[in-house]
């Protein structure tokens, strides 16, 4: 299904103040699915230009994705790459692919934001967010440790996420 087909169905969903529905929707459209999500529940809205999704549960169990009521005012193709984000960390979190280190957890997560490797459906989003997701990736790196395991077993994605900034933004 394409982005004008689910844009539309979220709509539909939304007009009848079917958030959850409409996410849920979105997660099937676009093929997040896991096994480790529990569902999605809401949280507190920031502000009406700004968005904070979050997982929860404890690592190694199952997933609730956190969303705003207000998610579906914003850019879908950013709403698609915020929900993949967390749908990632859902997998990072169950047991059999469990991923301790919350920097590494959150670099792999933005590193998919700009490349969509393991969602391979989620759409680009504009050069001012690659650039936002990138600064983000790069930060966890900067987190893992001077020369840690965890920076020399991403180094070739953060050379990946460098150039993708040099280039786009």
């Amino acid at each position: 299904m394409n982005l004008e087909n689910i844009s539309a169905h979220i709509n539909a969903y939304k007009s009848h103040d079917q958030i959850l529905d409409a996410a849920n929707f979105l997660i099937r459209s676009l093929g997040l699915e896991t096994e480790n999500f529990t569902g999605f529940g809401f949280r507190p809205e920031l502000e009406p230009n700004r968005m904070l999704l979050t997982t929860e549960g404890e690592l190694g169990g199952k997933q609730m994705v956190m969303i705003p009521r207000n998610l579906f005012d914003f850019d879908l193709n950013l709403v698609a790459n915020m929900v993949a984000h967390e749908m990632l960390h859902v997998r990072q979190k169950a047991p059999e692919t469990l991923v301790d280190d919350k920097n590494e957890r959150e670099f792999q997560a933005y590193y998919e934001m700009l490349f969509h490797k393991v969602f391979p459906n989620i759409p680009d989003v504009s050069d001012f967010h690659k650039k936002f997701f990138g600064e983000k990736a790069l930060e966890y790196y900067r987190r893992m440790g001077e020369n840690s395991e965890l920076q020399k077993k991403y180094a070739a994605q953060k050379t990946e996420v460098e150039n993708l900034l040099a280039k786009c933004c």
